[in-house]
């Protein structure tokens, strides 16, 4: 029982950047892949690159470190995979968006508007019972404004899953002494 607890213990979320060849087919060959193994995506993103020639994916799974290092493998073995990144290797930045369409009636818009401005949320729409919030962030600031929003009555919700990339490397500047003229 203690190494089945240990085992649940280990696994986690992974942020799996790949980076593949912009063509018809990849997408479904990517989560083929996951599917046949009994993988589960937690989110999925996909746009393509500076280069059009290439996408970018952003997928969020979970697993201990064994299964995740055979989904890199794994990845790495299709033909038009051209780069795989555990980004939980590395520091990294993630983002996510939700749109939230929220009933609102006259007692609730100044919470409701309170609320948006307390998480830097903006109201891309307004009709006189609704307001249709976009919020940016971490999957927790996603979550909160979500319950906060609850009580109001959410109508309807959307999110896009998250992005992420790996942060540059700090180098340390090097300090230089400056001669000073004497006078």
């Amino acid at each position: 029982m203690l190494s089945a607890q240990c085992s649940v213990l280990r696994e986690m979320e992974h942020i799996i950047s790949v980076t593949v060849e912009n063509k018809f087919g990849v997408l479904s060959r990517v989560a083929g892949l996951f599917s046949g193994r009994g993988f589960n995506i937690e989110s999925l993103s996909v746009a393509p690159t500076l280069d059009p020639s290439m996408s970018q994916m952003t997928i969020v799974t979970s697993g201990d470190e064994r299964i995740i290092e055979q989904i890199v493998k794994q990845l790495n073995k299709l033909i038009d995979v051209i780069k795989v990144v555990d980004l939980n290797e590395t520091e990294f930045v993630s983002r996510e968006t939700a749109i939230i369409k929220v009933h609102t009636k006259d007692s609730d818009r100044a919470e409701a508007l309170r609320i948006v401005d307390i998480f830097r949320a903006n109201v891309i729409d307004s009709t006189p019972g609704t307001y249709t919030i976009e919020v940016s962030g971490d999957p927790k600031k996603i979550e909160a404004i979500i319950n906060l929003l609850q009580p109001l009555g959410i109508k309807e919700l959307v999110r896009t899953g998250r992005v992420a990339v790996a942060r540059e490397p700090v180098r340390p500047v090097s300090v230089q002494t400056k001669k000073v003229a004497r006078e």
